[in-house]
């Protein structure tokens, strides 16, 4: 009866041994959620750095741009524009000249009005003297006016050339600063002139 007992307990053992293994075997695999699948490793992509602005060109190295600089080519101040505060000297104002008795240019003059014309433009907003003198002929109120009208016609000419008006102040000297001898037609060619100079 032992042996009939313990050969049906091993038999409802194996029984059950096997129903567990094959259950086991048959079991639902655990559906893979979507936050248990693996994430796809995004690639990084740079984007391309936006180019710094160009620099103003400042071809003088004074701090002030090219495009708003009146002397691009000369170091100046920014409160001038970019150009230089003062110019050590007077314009070369001796081949402006005049006919005898007379305001009206000589053509010989133009050459040197337009260089003039193109140093003043250097000088920002600075203001300039020119003052006309006569030769020693005539009476003296007449060399004053026509010292006056000289000058005038200086500024005329400069102010066609592109130069503010504004920046151009005239006074006549009459004769009373001649630079040659009058008593030779040589001295008193010289002395019908216009000098110009920065105002200080």
């Amino acid at each position: 009866m032992n042996i009939k007992q313990n050969l049906n307990r091993f038999i409802i053992v194996c029984v059950l041994c096997t129903l567990a293994i094959f259950y086991s075997s048959c079991k639902a695999k655990k559906p893979v959620t979507p936050n248990e699948t693996q994430q796809p490793t995004q690639e990084v992509i740079e984007q391309p750095k936006k180019p710094e602005p160009a620099k103003p060109l400042d071809t003088d190295g004074d701090g002030v741009p090219d495009d708003r600089d009146d002397c691009p080519e000369v170091k100046g101040g920014i409160d001038n524009g970019g150009c230089p505060k003062e110019m050590d000297k007077p314009f070369d104002s001796k081949n402006i000249q005049f006919e005898f008795n007379s305001s009206v240019l000589k053509t010989s003059s133009y050459v040197t009005l337009e260089n003039i014309a193109s140093q003043i433009k250097k000088y920002g907003n600075a203001k300039f003297m020119l003052s006309g003198n006569s030769s020693a002929e005539g009476t003296e109120n007449r060399n004053m006016m026509l010292s006056i009208d000289r000058a005038n016609a200086v500024k005329a000419y400069l102010v066609n050339n592109g130069i503010a008006a504004s920046r151009l102040i005239t006074e006549g000297l009459g004769e009373s600063k001649p630079i040659a001898n009058n008593s030779t037609e040589e001295g008193r060619i010289l002395n019908r002139r216009v000098e110009i100079a920065i105002q200080n």
